[in-house]
């Protein structure tokens, strides 16, 4: 019982130590360069109100970016987009694969796309009626998302 309580501890420990690498910056310029000129971009309005800087087990960074109108991007270590949230606004054209706008334009009529989120496989797709899609990485629709 006594090396379970210290083994635990110690996970505990090693857990807090992890997540006190995240750090909290106001610049963009800790950014990689292709995150900066995406957010150039596409928020050429919006000012960076702060930048979490996740660092990973492996040694890659993940960039959690907070944009003054509210618009939330996340960014891998090389700088590309993983996720865009812009709240109740329409995510800027640039982020949605033309076949995903097409589809949503003729099946969802007035709603608008407010966040996305690509993987490796496929791209989450949140509209502002708050129905979840999920496509296929060549803009293919796959189903509704519960």
């Amino acid at each position: 019982m006594k090396k379970l309580l210290t083994l635990l501890a110690a996970v505990a420990l090693t857990v807090g130590s992890l997540s006190a690498r995240d750090k909290i910056y106001r610049s963009a310029d800790v950014l990689p360069q292709a995150a900066h000129t995406t957010l150039q971009q596409a928020f050429p309005k919006a000012d960076v109100n702060r930048i979490k800087v996740d660092s990973e087990l492996i040694g890659g960074k993940d960039y959690e970016v907070v944009l003054s109108d509210g618009s939330e991007i996340e960014f891998n270590d090389k700088g590309e987009w993983k996720e865009v949230d812009c709240g109740h606004r329409a995510v800027p054209r640039q982020f949605v694969l033309p076949q995903i706008a097409t589809y949503v334009k003729a099946n969802y009529k007035g709603a608008k796309i407010v966040k996305v989120e690509k993987s490796r496989s496929d791209y989450d797709v949140e509209l502002s009626t708050g129905v979840d899609l999920k496509f296929d990485r060549s803009g293919a629709f796959l189903r509704i998302d519960d």
